[in-house]
């Protein structure tokens, strides 16, 4: 059922020269105060003007601002118009892109964070993950080794890759899983523009990761997971300083495509060559071996 607008939210009229920006952070203000509400449809764009006393146009850039943001739905139709909604973790992911692509972070910077969110998410995931979880992490090893049986060593990385994902999902933090993804959504991108690496026994390394997530040893799983990371990004960096791309599979294979229940791999945006050559990371390895993380499986209960 289609919500009604709230008629008697009280807007004032806006005095500024960047009207937008005003009614932009009204609407916030209105939705912080609880007035408005994910849901809610928004009075249309005559009468939003006339109550804050400015444009259409005005009112238009606005929603799009808002729309942008993930906080704004426009629907089309006799049952549109627009709906505010509660923002998800694809806004925090895609700025997360937007800072390395632009450079407003380092390689070194990137390394960093993701060595110390990693273990943070391992050691929660060791407190809260089920059997279930666990059985969704052996299903991602298991896609990983059919595809590389399959000689599919760019999938094979993203499936690796996506295992970060489902880790992330299992914490149940939100915040975990946006900042994971938009972290994971640059790895992916380095796949496309460097290429995958060849680093054996990740999946030896996987198993031992699960193991000690099933016995709740989460100094072991941190430790593992991020001894993996700074092998990869030590060997990374080291390549790409000699402008090196990394090797391909040697068995050139037909690509399987994953099933719904494997990480699908993200399209790579547009390449940003000088933000690939100052990539640091893209598969972990054991002290031998690959890593790549897969994609969350279920929504954060409190994603």
């Amino acid at each position: 059922m289609v919500k009604r607008e709230r008629s008697e939210i009280e807007y004032e009229v806006v005095q500024t020269s960047r009207a937008f920006e005003e009614v932009i952070a009204q609407l916030r203000r209105l939705t912080v105060q609880g007035q408005l509400k994910p849901g809610d449809r928004l009075p249309s764009e005559r009468d939003l003007a006339l109550k804050l006393g400015v444009s259409r146009n005005t009112i238009r850039e606005a929603l799009r601002g808002l729309e942008m943001s993930g906080v704004l739905e426009l629907r089309k139709g006799a049952y549109g118009g627009a709906f505010l909604v509660a923002p998800g973790g694809d806004t925090l992911a895609g700025a997360l892109q937007d800072m390395f692509q632009f450079g407003s972070v380092t390689a070194g910077q990137l390394t960093e964070a993701r060595l110390h969110i990693t273990a943070a998410v391992a050691r929660v995931a060791c407190e809260r993950i089920r059997e279930e979880d666990i059985r969704d992490l052996e299903r991602n090893v298991a896609d990983a080794q059919q595809a590389e049986r399959d000689g599919d060593v760019v999938l094979r990385s993203r499936i690796n890759l996506n295992f970060h994902r489902v880790l992330a999902r299992t914490t149940d933090n939100p915040i975990f899983v946006a900042v994971m993804d938009g972290l994971i959504s640059i790895m992916e991108h380095f796949i496309d523009t460097l290429g995958p690496p060849q680093i054996p026994d990740v999946f030896k390394s996987r198993m031992k990761v699960i193991a000690a997530l099933r016995a709740r040893n989460a100094e072991v799983a941190a430790a593992e997971m991020e001894d993996n990371l700074r092998v990869v990004h030590k060997g990374y960096l080291a390549r790409l300083e000699q402008g090196q791309r990394a090797p391909t599979s040697p068995v050139p294979a037909p690509a399987a495509k994953p099933p719904a229940s494997r990480a699908a791999a993200r399209p790579a945006g547009t390449a940003a060559t000088k933000a690939a050559a100052k990539a640091v990371v893209v598969e972990e390895p054991t002290a031998s071996a690959t890593r790549r993380v897969a994609a969350p499986r279920r929504t954060a209960k409190a994603k």
